[in-house]
C-alpha cells in the first residue's frame, strides 16, 4: 500500500514540525503517533499524519512533542533559600522563608531571583507558570522589575500578588496563648496586612486596566481564606468575575490550618469550604493549593461548585503537613493541577518529580486500586494546569487554536529507552534531563538546551553578587527563630495533639 498523500500546509504557516511523536489529545500517550506540527502566529495552525513542506522545517525525528507543563502554584520570592531548610513544620517554616520576616529587598536581588526561578521551570519543561508572590513592603519598583524579567526570559506567566487583612499571629492556632505578649511582633505568616496601602486597589489600577501584553496573563492571590476577611474575599471575588481572571488561595495546607478553621468557625461546621460556599467565593474560578485536610464533604463542595485544587506534594512531605486525598477528589471530579511552590519547601521546581509524586501518592491516598495514575498525572501537569490559571483550551494541549506552548523531549536519552510507555516513562522515569527544545507562543526559549533569550552565566552573577546580603539577613533570621524555638515547639506539639476528625498523616499503627 502507497503512504497517503502529504496533507496541504494550513495557510500561515511559518514553521513545521516534522515527523516527532506527539501526545494529540485523542491519541494513545502511552504509544504516541508520528505527526506533524504547523505553527503560525504563535498558535498550532493543525497537526497531520505529513504535510507538504513549504515552510521552515524542524526535523523532530526522534522527539516527543507534548503540551508544556503549567506550573500552577510557584512564589519567586524565596527562590535564593533553596536548600536551606530540613525538618520543619509548616507554621515555622514560614518565619524562615516568607518577605514579612525580611528588611526590604534590593531591585536587584528581585530581578536575580526571578529570572534563576523561571530559568529553573522553563528547563523542566514548564511553558507557564503562576507566580503567587509576596512584595513586602509593597514596592511597585519591585512589581515593575519582577515583570520586567519574566517577559526578558520569555515564559508565559500568570502573575497574582499574594495579600491578606489579617495578622499571621491571629491565624495561627496556639501562638497568642503559647507566646508572652512581648515576642507577639516577630511571629508573621505569609501575607501580612500593608499599612496604609490598598494592594489590591494598586493592583488593579496598575495591572487589571493596563492593555494586554504576550505572555503575561493576570491572576487574584488572596493568601489563605483564613488570613483575609469577609470583606476582603468579597472584593476578590467581584474582581475576579468582572475582569474573568483566576484566583488562588492556600487551603488547608497543616493540620494547623484545618484546626484554626474547627476554632473559628463553629457556625460554618468547623469548614473554610462551607464559609467561603456561604460567601458566594466558590467557582470555576476559584483555584485552591495544597488541601491536603480537605474532609469528604469539603471535596464534595468542591466538585459541585466546580473550584479546583492545586496539588504540592513536595513540599507537603518535607514540611510534615500530610497527603491529600487524591483518589477521593479524582473520584468526585475535582479539577486537579499541580505546582511546585516555594523553593525553600520543595527545593526543586520540577514537574517530573511532582508528577512522579502524584502517582505514587495517589496509589497510596487510597489503597483500594484505581485507574493508573501516570496519564491524569500528565493531564493535571498540562490540561488541569491550563484550566487553573483561566487558559484552557489556548494551552495544555497539542491541538489547532492553542498557543505554540510546546515541551520536546530526546527519545535517546536511557530514560525512554526502550519506549515501553511514553507517559509512564515520562512520569515515572525522566527528571528533566531529556528537555531538548521548550517553545512558548511559537518561539523557542530553549533550543538544543540552550536558552535563547538571555544570558545564563549573566543571570547566574547576578544571583551570586546579592547573595551575601541574602545570607546575612538569613543568618540574623535564623539566630531570632532559635530564640523562639520553646514557644514555637510547645504550639506545634499543642498542634499535633488536638484532636480532628480527620488524619492525612502516615503514622505508624
Amino acid at each position: 500500500m502507497s503512504p497517503a498523500a502529504p496533507s496541504p500546509l494550513p495557510k500561515g504557516t511559518t514553521l513545521l514540525i516534522a515527523g516527532a511523536r506527539v501526545m494529540l489529545p485523542d491519541a494513545d500517550w502511552h504509544d504516541p503517533p508520528m505527526a506533524d506540527i504547523a505553527i503560525g502566529n504563535g498558535r498550532i495552525l493543525g497537526t497531520a499524519d505529513h504535510y507538504a513542506h513549504t515552510a521552515e522545517v524542524l526535523d523532530a525525528r526522534g522527539l516527543l512533542v507534548l503540551p508544556g507543563f503549567v506550573n500552577a502554584h510557584y512564589h519567586s520570592h524565596d527562590v535564593l533559600a533553596k536548600g536551606t531548610l530540613e525538618e520543619v513544620p509548616l507554621e515555622q517554616w514560614r518565619l524562615y522563608a516568607l518577605p514579612a520576616q525580611y528588611p526590604p529587598r534590593t531591585r536587584e536581588e528581585v530581578r536575580a531571583r526571578t529570572l534563576l526561578g523561571a530559568l529553573e521551570c522553563l528547563r523542566s519543561g514548564m511553558t507557564t507558570v503562576q507566580d503567587m508572590l509576596t512584595l513586602y513592603p509593597f514596592d511597585p519598583v519591585h512589581l515593575d522589575t519582577v515583570i520586567e524579567a519574566y517577559e526578558s526570559l520569555g515564559i508565559r506567566v500568570v502573575f497574582a500578588l499574594q495579600y491578606g487583612d489579617r495578622k499571621g499571629l491571629d491565624t495561627v492556632p496556639f501562638w497568642k496563648e503559647v507566646f508572652p505578649p512581648e515576642l507577639h511582633g516577630q511571629l508573621s505568616s505569609a501575607a501580612e496586612p500593608e499599612k496604609n496601602f490598598d494592594v489590591l486597589a494598586h493592583f488593579e489600577a496598575t495591572c487589571l486596566k493596563a492593555p494586554q501584553r504576550p505572555r503575561l496573563h493576570w491572576a487574584l492571590g488572596p493568601s489563605a481564606p483564613e488570613r483575609c476577611t469577609p470583606a476582603l474575599m468579597a472584593r476578590t471575588m467581584d474582581l475576579a468575575r468582572r475582569y474573568r481572571i483566576p484566583v488562588f488561595s492556600h487551603l488547608y495546607e497543616s493540620k494547623g490550618m484545618a484546626l484554626q478553621a474547627r476554632h473559628e468557625l463553629a457556625q460554618y461546621g468547623g469548614s473554610l469550604i462551607r464559609r467561603l460556599h456561604a460567601e458566594g467565593a466558590l467557582g470555576p474560578e476559584m483555584n485552591f493549593a495544597h488541601s491536603v485536610w480537605l474532609a469528604p464533604d469539603e471535596v464534595e463542595l468542591l466538585a459541585e461548585t466546580g473550584a479546583g485544587t492545586v496539588l504540592n506534594l513536595q513540599g507537603n512531605l518535607k514540611m510534615k503537613c500530610g497527603i491529600p486525598p487524591i483518589r477521593e477528589m479524582m473520584r468526585a471530579g475535582v479539577r486537579i493541577a499541580l505546582g511546585c511552590d516555594n523553593c525553600s519547601c520543595s527545593d526543586a521546581q520540577n514537574m517530573f518529580a511532582t508528577m512522579k509524586l502524584f502517582s505514587l501518592l495517589a496509589t497510596v491516598s487510597d489503597v483500594t486500586k484505581g485507574p493508573p495514575p501516570a496519564i491524569p498525572a500528565l493531564r493535571a501537569a498540562t490540561e488541569g494546569g491550563a484550566a487553573a490559571v483561566g487558559l484552557a483550551g489556548q494551552i495544555g494541549l497539542i491541538a489547532p487554536g492553542c498557543r505554540a506552548d510546546l515541551t520536546f523531549i530526546d527519545l535517546a536519552d536511557p530514560s525512554f529507552v526502550p519506549l515501553n510507555s511514553a507517559a509512564r516513562q515520562l512520569v515515572n522515569i525522566e527528571a528533566g534531563r531529556a528537555v531538548r527544545h521548550v517553545m512558548v507562543e511559537g518561539g523557542f526559549v530553549l533550543r538544543d538546551r540552550r536558552v535563547t533569550t538571555v544570558d545564563e552565566a549573566a543571570v547566574f552573577e547576578e544571583v551570586m553578587a546579592v547573595m551575601p546580603g541574602f545570607r546575612k539577613d538569613f543568618a540574623a533570621i535564623t539566630a531570632r527563630i532559635a530564640k523562639l524555638q520553646p514557644w514555637l515547639d510547645k504550639a506545634q506539639g499543642m498542634m499535633d495533639a488536638a484532636p480532628i476528625d480527620i488524619d492525612r498523616l502516615p503514622r505508624l499503627r
